[in-house]
């Protein structure tokens, strides 16, 4: 009777230590859903003005639009976000885990993985922290290829004299979404 009050006992409090940690497998599913949710209103406007009038009517739109919607997507638990490893925006500059973690994006795309498949996640300082690698896609060529149109590269100067956030080929990592949510942890 007293081993079986034990392993009860043992199995509760292992049960209770447990749910006081985060469940970081569903906050994984959360900031994809946040990514696949701000991804898709910065590509839809990019798609927007690229219709409109092509890089020339997109690249206004997100160096005005894409603050915005930033902070559409930030107003509620999580705080998302971009950043690359060649800035386009100075305001965008990784931390020292964004950083690694772009660079170890990179290291994994050399090494075959699937770049849409990239991603990575982790809990310190009470807050889970979540990053999904951003492709160059064909779109993308438009303001952050190799051959940029004389009026687009013209464009990018003035409006981000730093810009960095070109040269790419298509498949190549553009730089990350990067998410994070306060969470509770023991």
């Amino acid at each position: 009777m007293n081993k079986l009050l034990l392993s009860l006992a043992l199995g509760l409090a292992a049960t209770t230590a447990t749910a006081a940690e985060p469940d970081t497998a569903a906050l994984t599913m959360e900031a994809r859903q946040q990514v696949k949710a701000f991804g898709g209103e910065l590509l839809q406007t990019v798609q927007q003005g690229m219709k409109a009038g092509g890089p020339m009517a997109a690249i206004p739109l997100c160096n005005t639009e894409a603050p915005q919607i930033k902070a559409r997507h930030s107003a509620g638990d999580w705080q998302v976000g971009r950043t690359s490893l060649k800035l386009r925006n100075p305001n965008n500059a990784p931390d020292s885990w964004e950083l690694a973690t772009l660079k170890s994006f990179d290291q994994r795309l050399a090494a075959g993985e699937d770049p849409m498949k990239i991603d990575a996640s982790t809990l310190e300082n009470g807050q889970f922290r979540y990053m999904k690698a951003i492709p160059a896609g064909a779109v993308c060529m438009n303001c952050h290829g190799q051959n940029l149109q004389a009026d687009v590269s013209k464009k990018l100067s003035e409006l981000y004299p730093a810009d960095q956030a070109v040269g790419y080929l298509p498949g190549q990592l553009r730089g990350a979404f990067t998410l994070r949510k306060a969470v509770a942890t023991q």
